[in-house]
């Protein structure tokens, strides 16, 4: 269960810095904060029960668009997520259009790498 919740932490701290840099994104909430945590408890959640099911079944596609359809699996669930914490919570993080799902997909995966080395996850 720690490993959850550290993983739920390092996955706030990637969605507030995309949040904070990306203008295709905003938190909903007050604070913003409570946003960010929804939004990315569900990340979380998505990311260790559905994820590796949905990228292993994509593989073929996957492959034969030579990675591109990772790309519409990973704005999916951002999507999902999303709006589990808008319907379920009244608070989230808003994504305005794919692409900008794309590049705060990137911004979440190098911070959370990044400070998940740094707390030694």
């Amino acid at each position: 269960m720690s490993g959850f919740v550290s993983r739920w932490l390092v996955l706030t701290i990637a969605a507030g810095v995309m949040v904070a840099i990306l203008p295709g994104m905003h938190a909903v909430g007050d604070p913003p904060i409570l946003g960010v945590a929804a939004f990315a408890l569900f990340m979380a959640l998505i990311n260790a029960s559905i994820k590796p099911v949905v990228h292993l079944l994509a593989l073929p596609l996957s492959i034969m668009s030579l990675g591109l359809f990772a790309l519409v699996v990973n704005w999916m669930f951002m999507e999902l997520a999303s709006w589990l914490a808008l319907t379920l919570f009244d608070v989230g993080v808003v994504i305005h259009g794919f692409w900008w799902s794309v590049i705060g997909s990137l911004v979440m995966a190098v911070v959370s790498g990044i400070v998940g080395s740094v707390i030694g996850e």
